[in-house]
């Protein structure tokens, strides 16, 4: 489990390696990752942004962002969570991930949070050479 906390935000995230959806024979790796947002301050936000910096095994960085996640913007009441899964295919057996989320309160000031830096890493008896 990987953790950040920023403006009394936390992100945990838990990444794990999707072998159904995963083909290494054709360079095919999938990590599914569950991310919980738990809002520690005493004011309403929404997630209204993301931005993730993916680099795959070979150096290769691939840059997304936009509105929301998985479809959503959530609102967190304080003292309460939001937690959802997705996933990220690469080319290579490993990689990282990092990014930030933008957050705006009900008053409407905005602020990032950072949303920690993630290994994507094969289970060692799966490790495949390229």
């Amino acid at each position: 489990m990987y953790k950040a906390t920023t403006h009394e935000i936390e992100v945990a995230v838990e990444p794990f390696y999707l072998e159904e959806q995963s083909d290494p024979e054709d360079c095919r790796y999938v990590w599914g990752y569950q991310i919980t947002v738990t809002n520690h301050s005493d004011k309403r936000v929404q997630l209204i942004n993301r931005y993730w910096n993916i680099t795959d095994g070979n150096g290769l960085v691939d840059e997304i962002s936009g509105k929301g996640v998985v479809g959503e913007e959530p609102f967190i009441e304080p003292n309460g969570s939001y937690e959802y899964s997705s996933g990220c295919p690469l080319d290579t057996p490993s990689g990282i991930m990092f990014g930030t989320y933008q957050f705006q309160t009900d008053d409407g000031a905005l602020f990032d949070v950072a949303i920690p830096a993630f290994s994507l890493d094969l289970p060692d008896q799966k490790r495949v050479l390229n």
